[in-house]
């Protein structure tokens, strides 16, 4: 590690300590009454934040599976889809502390390193994912400033976000067609360190990714992937006995997803939770209570995050063991 990026990392987690501490004495979060309502978390509860997170990374990985069968060779093999959720699972878990493009990219290439072309099915395609994440919480996010402009309320909300969610579907085709017209008309220089990209750039013409049937594949899945979201932060909001109203909750997600590009803080810590704070302030939830509630959410999550990746590493293991001793088995047999 170089001097100035080891003064990057001691920055980043300084700033995240420092927003983490503006959070907690502006939002006058108690932290006793925070660590008792957590410990109440019954059973239940923290069962459905499970579910709703496996759903959450079930999705995440259908989407980079679709991307990742639009553009693999016939000589490339196919991760099983076990490998897949695997690898997308401890992505996230590692995007605790890093930015989670980086570590779904990272945990992605490295799973797909025997596959064939790691960094493009594993980086590209993760990035190619992640950006219609972005595309359609951007959308959203209009509808919540939209909402929050008007000073309107669920109604509003129901009718902006549904407007939203169809203008970025009809936007689809004619973004496709715009972004093959701009690759056949790329001129890569003869040489220099952009030749590549400019050919890659040009090279997606010709493949299956500038599919517009399946781009509206991918913003349904991550229309569904917000839902989840939203779903999420209620259940943790209820499991720690906060009520924030549900279309206030829906509302202040896209514009604290917008936040999460901008990775500052490892993990987005303080950053993202100042921001789920002040998004639902703005929409009638007190800041008091929003801070609180997204103290008990990023703990809730970091637990169900951590589990769902240790089981699905320990299944992919045993997967993998059980494969070896088949093949094993398979070769004393052929003695």
């Amino acid at each position: 590690m170089t001097m100035r990026r080891f003064f990057l990392t001691v920055a980043s987690v300084a700033l995240a300590i420092i927003l983490i501490v503006m959070l907690i004495k502006f939002g006058k979060v108690d932290l006793r009454l925070t660590l008792q309502q957590l410990r109440s978390v019954s059973l239940m509860a923290f069962s459905k934040i499970l579910f709703l997170n496996a759903l959450l990374i079930y999705l995440s990985t259908e989407k980079w599976r679709s991307i990742d069968a639009a553009w693999r060779r016939p000589s490339d093999s196919v991760p099983p889809r076990t490998t897949s959720y695997a690898l997308t699972s401890v992505g996230l878990a590692i995007g605790l502390i890093l930015p989670v493009q980086v570590a779904m990219s990272t945990a992605r290439t490295l799973g797909t390193c025997i596959h064939g072309r790691a960094l493009k099915r594993g980086t590209a395609g993760t990035l190619l994912e992640q950006g219609f994440d972005v595309y359609m919480v951007g959308f959203l996010a209009v509808a919540s400033g939209i909402t929050w402009y008007g000073h309107g309320g669920a109604r509003m909300w129901a009718i902006c976000a549904s407007a939203s969610i169809v203008l970025a579907l009809l936007a689809v085709e004619p973004s496709v067609r715009i972004m093959r017209w701009l690759a056949a008309r790329l001129k890569a220089p003869a040489s220099g360190p952009f030749h590549r990209i400019f050919d890659s750039a040009r090279a997606l013409q010709h493949s299956g990714i500038l599919n517009a049937a399946l781009a509206r594949r991918l913003v349904v899945l991550s229309a569904l992937r917000t839902g989840v979201v939203v779903l999420m932060s209620i259940q943790t909001a209820g499991a720690v006995g906060l009520h924030i109203p549900f279309w206030q909750m829906a509302a202040a997600v896209p514009l604290v997803s917008v936040v999460t590009i901008v990775a500052v803080t490892p993990g987005g810590i303080g950053l993202n939770d100042l921001a789920g704070a002040g998004a639902l302030d703005l929409f009638g939830t007190p800041f008091a209570t929003g801070a609180q509630w997204v103290l008990a959410n990023r703990i809730l999550l970091t637990v169900s995050y951590l589990l769902i990746a240790a089981c699905a590493a320990i299944v992919l293991g045993l997967g993998k063991s059980a494969q070896r001793g088949a093949g094993d088995m398979r070769k004393w047999n052929a003695r």
